[in-house]
């Protein structure tokens, strides 16, 4: 009997064998291809066994891969292996399954039905041997590898097999279609608006109604301006109709956060939200030193020591070495985090240099922040409730969806969640820029109206870094 018995299914469906690598990023990619089939090599049972044990995400995915194989197992237990298992059968969180596919294992080896198999025993060589086996044996049937390892897609394509990357956690085609949280007005936008808008002011705010003329589809807390002179937050939306609220201004002086005024419209946009206490969910990506930990750093201060409204700030980012790494840490979650906080630190010195101080009055000010600064690891957050505290998640972009899922989840009444990530620099293997997960909460939470996003622009550190972040 073949390995993979297609009879009375789908008509020219196809078949896409996963890579190790998939299940790792997302366990229910078995049930993300509809009507096709899913094929897994043993080698790829055998490095999902190795990959079991340990507190990472990889290691709880391959668990919960293996608990699916699992229940499939039990659900289909009249259908002979070789049949394939039935997947509609099956339910996962989201729901019902929408797939009409079956789940099909390697019982077999391969390598002697080829005429020319590769050579040596590599992890890789070995999946490529059976699905080139599974070519020969189904000649009918589209067979396509689904990897996110590059290489591995290469030597596929090297020997004339169909390989993509794995696309359903992908949440835009690319990313100049992302949410970018603010939107220039048409320069004639007043001309078309002069008989149909209204202005009123309301606790010393300014606001308009203006009509949708055009069907643009702005998002609540969406940022828009015209010019140099009029820059505002959508605070209401209908088919229709939009109200716009006139922005603080966090430009000059008199109006800073913790001594910090916006350089740039981006920046005042960024205050605008981190100090507004409506909203409770802000994003801020854009390049490095464009000032996205020290602004957040400023509003969280202000609004914890000056204003009350949190009882500390929390900050935690996710631990990856950008050269060797250093090894073991001795000392506390506290300490042993604390070489991974560099821009806390160095935001730390700008926030208290701010004012005109003796060395001994600047060091009892640096002591009083850090005692409510608090820094956390990202490993000890699951199953945690935080109650009225200012969160800086810093490196977002090298989160999964699941990890700041998780962590997002954490906010109890009052709690504040600040994300900040820069798009262009991710560490973590087999994500990108369309599948990190600060892009997909940026995409997810646009249209609700306790949340903000903005992408700051313009790198405020100095001419050096100015010219070098264009030019290299």
């Amino acid at each position: 009997m073949s390995p993979v018995d297609l009879s009375n299914s789908v008509e020219n469906c196809k078949i896409f064998v996963l890579d190790t690598n998939v299940l790792m990023h997302d366990p229910s990619a078995l049930f993300r291809f509809h009507e096709h089939h899913i094929y897994l090599p043993m080698t790829v049972l055998e490095e999902l066994d190795n990959a079991k044990v340990g507190v990472s995400e990889v290691a709880r995915n391959v668990r919960q891969t293996n608990r699916f194989i699992d229940e499939l197992l039990n659900v289909n237990k009249s259908r002979i292996i070789d049949q394939g298992l039935e997947l509609s059968l099956f339910m996962i969180a989201e729901g019902p399954v929408q797939c009409g596919g079956r789940l099909f294992f390697q019982t077999r080896a391969h390598e002697n039905n080829l005429p020319e198999s590769l050579p040596g025993n590599k992890n890789d060589n070995s999946i490529l041997n059976t699905i080139l086996a599974i070519k020969i044996e189904h000649p009918d049937n589209e067979v396509v590898l689904i990897s996110k390892d590059i290489n591995l897609r290469i030597k596929a394509s090297i020997l004339g097999i169909k390989a993509e990357d794995y696309a359903n956690d992908k949440v835009v085609d690319d990313l100049d279609l992302l949410f970018s949280g603010s939107k220039k007005l048409d320069d004639n936008f007043w001309e078309e608006q002069e008989k149909k808008i209204k202005s009123w002011q309301a606790d010393g705010l300014s606001f308009y109604e203006v009509e949708n003329l055009n069907g643009d589809d702005w998002y609540p807390n969406q940022f828009v301006y015209l010019g140099e002179d009029f820059e505002a937050i959508v605070r209401e939306k209908s088919d229709s109709k939009f109200t716009l609220e006139v922005c603080h201004s966090y430009y000059h002086n008199r109006h800073s956060v913790w001594g910090i005024t916006a350089l740039n419209r981006e920046q005042n946009f960024a205050l605008n939200l981190l100090m507004d206490t409506d909203i409770d969910f802000v994003t801020l990506s854009g390049n490095a030193g464009t000032g996205k930990t020290l602004l957040a750093l400023a509003a969280g201060l202000t609004q914890t020591l000056d204003q009350g409204l949190y009882k500390e700030i929390i900050m935690t980012r996710v631990t990856i070495p950008i050269g060797e790494d250093i090894g073991f840490l001795p000392g506390s979650e506290e300490e042993k985090m604390t070489p991974w906080m560099g821009a806390l630190m160095d935001n730390m010195e700008v926030l208290t240099g701010n004012e005109q101080h003796d060395s001994w009055e600047q060091e009892a000010t640096s002591d009083l922040l850090r005692n409510r600064i608090k820094i956390r690891s990202l490993n000890y957050m699951r199953g945690r409730t935080f109650l009225n505290k200012y969160i800086i998640i810093d490196e977002a972009q090298n989160l999964t969806s699941k990890q700041l899922k998780t962590l997002i989840t954490r906010s109890g009444n009052g709690t504040k969640i600040i994300c900040l990530g820069n798009l262009k620099q991710i560490d973590t293997p087999y994500l990108t820029e369309t599948t990190s997960g600060l892009t997909y909460v940026v995409d997810r939470f646009k249209n609700w109206e306790h949340s903000g996003h903005v992408t700051l622009m313009n790198v405020e550190r100095s001419r050096l870094a100015d010219y070098a972040s264009e030019m290299l």
